[in-house]
């Protein structure tokens, strides 16, 4: 069923009962809601909302849905807005429910390794409370300060450490989640084993705000870390990064942490932008970003060290440059992370965030280069990605006026993805960008499934409406 907008005659007393399920100066009318609020980091135009709800309570959350639901109106659920699929941004009358103002850590329980939280609680909030106690979580990103883990939770974000730690998915034990009608389901499991019938959980990971809102977790903590190892070497071919990978991972076990790839057009065009020096002398078709995470880095030079050391030997890497302090792992990391000057000076951009069978990845970008220098030869094209979960990033442009130009390049580059069994989303969601491209990754059983599961949960479509399906 469509949501829809309020008759006239019922707003004043919509209004006043939806002020009574707040706190003071937690609500604020549609004329007043600012313009950072209503968008993302994607480039969706945001639409209209009628007003904006800043709950601080599951309790209040749970009163504002349940209202909202009587009257059929949508809500868009918030959290730090820092998604690039338009997940979070505005729709045509609905409220957008914040949940900024639920923000805090419950419990760190160094037994157990979990931390409880509230959904609007920073990333680094937690990871600076679970370093506190001698503990880390795992979960890593860019926006880490401004991004919520509810928001997290609900894109199922990846980052920078998934081939260590996991998904969000594998990090959360736990959730409490607030449905359509303003049920509260209190599923904050704290034990790893718990196989008591099915778990529910997953069914909101990843869901991006469309079944239900995100109020609280029960996170996964790993035993804290001193530092990590970290070098910087030059490839011949994609071949011997997967070579180098499956080395890494035999002789390091699973304290290979990061696993970043670098094409040279991504490299040498970041080393442009942002003026940084060159680690390396050589020149190389591909670079790695390696790091190994430990307790005493220190001690584990010498196995860090050889592990490189039989690489080169082997005619996999070419030149190595390590890391002898944290500064220089913090400068070697600023490549890797140079795709923001990258994006200013290239835009506008079409940012792909796509994945496919490790053993593939050189294949298909080799396809997606050659198909974009074919039908786009006046377009910048940069290839990077994580690589060791599977996941390629791809940065096109600047785009010229044509506004076809931009259906046809991602029409090129997902239909190759779906060549090559791949998801047109590896970590950022599909939001309202991607929706378009959803079947390209989901058979139509699986998507009649999810429109019958939004069904169940939210028979009036109240959440997010024209998201993801």
């Amino acid at each position: 069923m469509q949501t829809q907008i309020l008759e006239k005659q019922d707003t004043e007393a919509f209004w006043e009962a939806l002020a009574q399920c707040l706190s003071p100066n937690d609500l604020i009318c549609g004329a007043d809601v600012s313009e950072t609020d209503i968008k993302d980091w994607s480039t969706e135009l945001p639409g209209k909302p009628i007003g904006l709800a800043l709950p601080r309570s599951t309790q209040e959350v749970s009163e504002v849905l349940s209202l909202c639901n009587r009257h059929s109106i949508p809500v868009v659920p918030q959290g730090g807005r820092t998604g690039l699929a338009g997940g979070a941004v505005a729709s045509d009358g609905a409220l957008l429910l914040s949940l900024a103002r639920m923000s805090g850590i419950e419990e760190i329980d160094t037994a157990s390794a979990t931390a409880t939280v509230l959904a609007g609680t920073p990333l680094q909030t937690i990871q600076e409370a679970a370093e506190a106690e001698g503990m880390m979580f795992g979960l890593d990103l860019g926006p880490r300060g401004s991004c919520q883990i509810g928001g997290n939770i609900s894109t199922n974000a990846g980052g920078n450490r998934v081939i260590r730690y996991g998904m969000a998915r594998d990090l959360v034990l736990g959730l409490e989640v607030v449905l359509a009608d303003g049920r509260i389901l209190s599923m904050l499991n704290r034990m790893p084993k718990n196989n008591a019938a099915l778990d529910m959980k997953p069914l909101f990971i990843g869901s991006e705000g469309t079944l239900g809102v995100i109020t609280r977790a029960v996170l996964k903590l790993h035993p804290g870390i001193a530092g990590a190892n970290t070098a910087l070497v030059a490839l011949p071919d994609f071949d011997s990064a997967l070579a180098l990978l499956g080395h890494a991972r035999r002789v390091l076990s699973d304290r290979v942490s990061a696993f970043e790839v670098m094409w040279a057009d991504y490299f040498d065009a970041v080393l442009d932008v942002t003026g940084l020096r060159a680690p390396l002398e050589s020149k190389a078709p591909l670079y790695v970003l390696i790091d190994m995470q430990g307790p005493d880095p220190e001690k584990e030079n010498d196995l860090f060290h050889d592990m490189l050391a039989e690489a080169m030997e082997q005619g996999w890497v070419l030149d190595a440059a390590l890391a002898q302090s944290q500064k220089d792992a913090l400068d070697l990391w600023a490549l890797r992370d140079g795709v923001t000057e990258l994006l200013m000076t290239t835009r506008p951009t079409i940012n792909f965030d796509v994945s496919v069978p490790i053993a593939k990845i050189g294949e298909c970008v080799a396809h997606m280069r050659a198909a974009l220098e074919t039908d786009f030869p006046e377009m910048n094209r940069f290839f990077f990605g994580h690589i060791g979960d599977s996941n390629i990033h791809l940065v096109t442009g600047p785009l010229p006026a044509d506004p076809n130009v931009e259906h046809r390049i991602e029409s090129l580059v997902y239909e190759i993805v779906r060549n090559f069994s791949g998801s047109v989303s590896a970590e950022h969601g599909i939001g309202l960008h991607k929706k378009p491209w959803l079947k390209y990754s989901r058979s139509d059983e699986e998507l009649t499934l999810l429109r019958e599961l939004k069904q169940t949960l939210d028979p009036k479509g109240i959440l997010n409406p024209g998201k993801v399906l």
